[in-house]
């Protein structure tokens, strides 16, 4: 069975977890309305992507 010859230290512990942090979620404005929404997405207040309306909203 496998097992360490030595303790990692705190300091390797923690370099090897360094990739492991969560990124914030990165938004960008609709070109179309200004409003923040995901990249890649359809803009979920006017419907548009990439330069076409896609979903039509309806007015409530």
């Amino acid at each position: 069975m496998a097992v360490p010859k030595r303790k990692t230290s705190p300091s390797r512990r923690n370099m090897r977890r360094s990739h492991d942090a969560l990124t914030a979620t990165q938004y960008q404005e609709c070109p179309n309305c200004g409003e923040l929404k995901l990249p890649h997405n359809v803009c979920a207040s006017c419907g548009h992507y990439n330069g076409r309306e896609v979903v039509q909203k309806t007015e409530a």
